[in-house]
Parts: C-alpha cells; sequence; structure tokens
C-alpha cells in the first residue's frame, strides 16, 4: 500500500472512499513482492499493480466488492493449467491479497491516512495489519514511526481491539521492521496473539530512499548518477575539486559536495542500505576513504581501477591497517563483467552489480541457467517469524 502512497494520500484528502488491494505472500515466480498494492475509488478509477496485469481484472471486482459493502477479504491466486487466460498467474506464481476497504465511516481510515501522510512526505513509518485470523480482525491496522524524541518507544496509533499485549507485541516488532527497511509477514500464535487462535501480520515499512555516495566527480560519475536516480536512490557526489563538483556537470545528483572525500564521509549519516562508488582511482583519495568505508556498516563498496591498481591499492591499504576480512568487502574492479566500455555501460555495470549485492543475484545469464529469477527472501510464502506459537 505504501508503495502508492503519494497517490492514495490525495485521495484521502479529497475526501475519496476506496479499497486497496495488498500483496500479503508470494510463491514460485511471482511478479509483485509483498506489500504491492492496487486501489480502486468509488468512482472506479484504479492504480498501482498487484500482478503485472495477471490477475488485476479480477483483483479489479473484489476491491468494488469490498467499497460496497466494507468488508475485508483476503483471497489467494495461483497459476491456471486448464486456461492460460482464466484468472491465474500464468508465470507459475502463487500471491496472496488482502483487500481492505477505506471508507470516511471505517475505523481504520485515520491509521491509513497517517500512515500515507508520512510515507508521501518521505518519512519513516511501518503499518502493520492482521492478514489471517479471525474474521473480526481481518484488516486491523496499527502504525509506528521510528524510535526518537517525536515517537517515544511504545507509541503508536490505532489498534487491533483485541488484546493490549498483542499491540504491544505488534509495535515491538513492527519498529524491527523499520529499522531494517522491510516489508513482510509475521505468524504469532496462540498464545501470543491473545485471541484465542493464530494471526498473521503483513507490516508494511516506508522509509526515505536509500543513500548512493558517489566519490569522484569524472564522467563516468555523471552515467552513475543518472542510474543511481532511476534506481532510487538519494544521490550524492563528493570530490575535493570544486571545478570538477559542480551542479552543472551533475544535474541529476541531489547533494555536490566538495571536501575530501574521507572527511566528507566521517561527518556525513549512512546506514545499512548506503551504497559507497569510490571513482577517483588516485591514491591519496582511495587509500583514507576506503580505510574508512570498508570499516562502515554499509550495503556495499566499489572502487573503480584496473587490476593494478586493484593490487596497489590493496597492498596500500594494508599498509595503513584494513585487515583481509574487510578487504573482502570491497568490490574492485568495480562491477559486473559486461564488456562496458562507454560511461553509460559501465554505470550499468556498476548498478547491476549494486542490485545482484542487494537482492542476492549470480550476475550470470538467465538463459540456459537454473538459478531462481527472483532471489530475494523477501518472496517466500512462508512467515518471516514465529512469536508464542504453540507446539
Amino acid at each position: 500500500m505504501l508503495d502508492i502512497a503519494e497517490e492514495l494520500h490525495r485521495w484521502v484528502e479529497q475526501g475519496r472512499d476506496f479499497a486497496v488491494a495488498t500483496v500479503v505472500a508470494v510463491g514460485g515466480s511471482a511478479p509483485r513482492q509483498p506489500g504491492a498494492a492496487l486501489a480502486v475509488d468509488s468512482d472506479g478509477t484504479a492504480i498501482g499493480s498487484v500482478s503485472g496485469g495477471c490477475v488485476e481484472g479480477a483483483v479489479y471486482e473484489l476491491c468494488q466488492q469490498a467499497l460496497a459493502d466494507g468488508k475485508p477479504v483476503l483471497e489467494r491466486f495461483g497459476y491456471s493449467d486448464e486456461d492460460a487466460f482464466a484468472v491465474g498467474l500464468t508465470c507459475g506464481g502463487i500471491i496472496d491479497i488482502l483487500v481492505t476497504p477505506v471508507r470516511v465511516e471505517d475505523s481504520n481510515r485515520e491509521v491509513f491516512a497517517l500512515a500515507l501522510a508520512a510515507a508521501a512526505r518521505g518519512e519513516a513509518a511501518a503499518v502493520a495489519r492482521i492478514v489471517s485470523g479471525p474474521q473480526e480482525l481481518l484488516g486491523r491496522a496499527l502504525l509506528v514511526g521510528p524510535d526518537g524524541p517525536d515517537c517515544p518507544d511504545g507509541s503508536y496509533e490505532g489498534g487491533f481491539g483485541a488484546h493490549p499485549e498483542l499491540d504491544r507485541t505488534a509495535v515491538d516488532e513492527a519498529r524491527a521492521f523499520l529499522d531494517a527497511g522491510r516489508t513482510g509477514t509475521l505468524e504469532i500464535g496462540e498464545q501470543g496473539s491473545r485471541c484465542g487462535a493464530p494471526l498473521t501480520l503483513l507490516i508494511e515499512s516506508s522509509v526515505p530512499p536509500p543513500r548512493m555516495i558517489v566519490f569522484g566527480a569524472i564522467d563516468f560519475a555523471s552515467a552513475l548518477v543518472r542510474i543511481g536516480k532511476f534506481l532510487n536512490y538519494r544521490v550524492t557526489v563528493c570530490d575535493a575539486r570544486p571545478v570538477f563538483a559542480t551542479s552543472a556537470r551533475f544535474p541529476e545528483a541531489d547533494e555536490i559536495v566538495v571536501d575530501w572525500p574521507h572527511r566528507y564521509l566521517e561527518r556525513t549519516q549512512v546506514d545499512a542500505r548506503t551504497v559507497l562508488c569510490v571513482l577517483t582511482h588516485d591514491a591519496k583519495f582511495d587509500v583514507p576513504l576506503l580505510r574508512l568505508a570498508l570499516r562502515l556498516p554499509v550495503a556495499y563498496v566499489g572502487a573503480m581501477g584496473s587490476r593494478r591498481t586493484h593490487l596497489d591499492r590493496n597492498e596500500r591499504l594494508r599498509e595503513v591497517g584494513v585487515t583481509e576480512l574487510e578487504l573482502a568487502r570491497l568490490r574492485s574492479p568495480i562491477g559486473l563483467d559486461l564488456g562496458a566500455r562507454t560511461p553509460e555501460e559501465t554505470a550499468l555495470s556498476i548498478a547491476s552489480e549494486i542490485v545482484a549485492n542487494r537482492r542476492g543475484g549470480t550476475g550470470v545469464s538467465l538463459t540456459g541457467a537454473h538459478t531462481p529469477i527472483h532471489h530475494d527472501v523477501s518472496s517466500t510464502p512462508k512467515p518471516t517469524a514465529r512469536i508464542g506459537s504453540v507446539a
């Protein structure tokens, strides 16, 4: 749902009634991941997608029905052997979809409104919804924000109305999902749910875009900035040379910093989703920068240069105390082997390695391979965790 937050936020502000269908769990080669959503308003306008087209028509009808009767529904769609044009996923996958009405009179509307407003502003927020369990609890939601002075630990909006302990459990788990920037399901056993039956929650996280920091204001960097923005990163370009680090050379960058790379990295904020691309291939910049970068809890550190440059740089890093374990984190020479030559092709090579690193891909051609097309662990239909299960 939060993946179409800007449009839904406008609908809320305009006072529209709508129903939102959200992917809860997937299995096999399903095209969309948990959290993907399609919404339909009372006029029949539709936005978003849950399957890339396979079952959109059937889901559209479910949304209209939910708007009419005010009842949420959980529906499973799978492969149709008998008729490829029947309602089903011809790619062979399975998806579970929760359809929830969001009407002016519905109790959940305020929770959804707050969540959509936060996501539309680019703020961190997580929504937990009951997607399986007693029918009277289906679709109930609560909203949490990140820990901090403006959102103290334990505070939340909405609730499940079953038992305060269930709300507290959901708040703690939702914050853990939010801290990791994850969306997925959580199974709570009968004892943990406090409502006499096991429950499954869908927790959707909305977090600001991850950061890509490009060090070295060269022509390859310009192409990498463009593809970084395409992949929804917040892109910073950093270079110590003011003549090269300019907005005229990097109009797509969110931020341009003139400073020594290691000094900027020391003072800027990074997290487990941040990617660092070192394109300077100059030892006086690279060594102090990589010495720091390889000790930070970031997602990716890559450095440009020839194989000779790579070997020389590694020796220099060892001389300043970088360990072999730290060196093993370095992607150098940066990028996948695509035979790239131009700045644009090289940027594609780097971006491909970043995506493969993020999603667990191998980088090999899918033709003739026996590897899964989708590697992301969130694609499994099994619950990500269990709380209070009864043996």
